[in-house]
């Protein structure tokens, strides 16, 4: 490199921690920043909390959100609400997510072309998307919500 080459900065990567405990053969609780979240470590299952497998699935369809929220101001994409469903299925031997699918509903009057563009920047720069993505067969779409029918209010 010579003097005239600009050296790129050198940005801090950013970190994540959380703890998990076991409280008892039901549940454990994991802790991060002020925040819990009780999970399901039962293994008869526990109805009040998310298994490992639904935690991923929160974690994916959390960042599909937090994606949107991010890149909405930068593209001057106008919305009203957003809505995100996933489903995952369960490959037995070895034990993994064989695919997942999902459905990000966004209620807007932007162009289907701005949609689309939106679905771009959600794939390219989600962290939790990116790291599921090459794991396992991970697809969907992004649909504009349908407008309430004033005739049947």
């Amino acid at each position: 490199m010579n003097s005239t080459e600009v050296q790129p900065e050198k940005r801090k990567k950013m970190q994540f921690s959380v703890v998990a405990h076991r409280v008892d053969a039901h549940q454990s609780i994991a802790h991060c920043k002020q925040a819990a979240v009780t999970l399901d470590t039962d293994m008869a299952g526990n109805p009040e909390a998310f298994n490992p497998a639904e935690l991923l699935l929160a974690a994916l369809s959390a960042c599909i959100i937090k994606s949107i929220e991010r890149v909405t101001p930068i593209l001057k994409f106008g919305m009203r609400g957003v809505e995100v469903k996933v489903q995952g299925v369960r490959q037995d031997a070895p034990p993994k997510m064989e695919s997942v699918r999902y459905e990000i509903t966004v209620d807007t009057d932007e162009s289907d072309q701005r949609l689309k563009l939106l679905h771009e920047n959600v794939k390219k720069y989600g962290t939790v998307f990116n790291t599921i993505a090459p794991a396992t067969d991970l697809s969907g779409v992004l649909v504009r919500k349908a407008p309430l029918n004033e005739n049947a209010l």
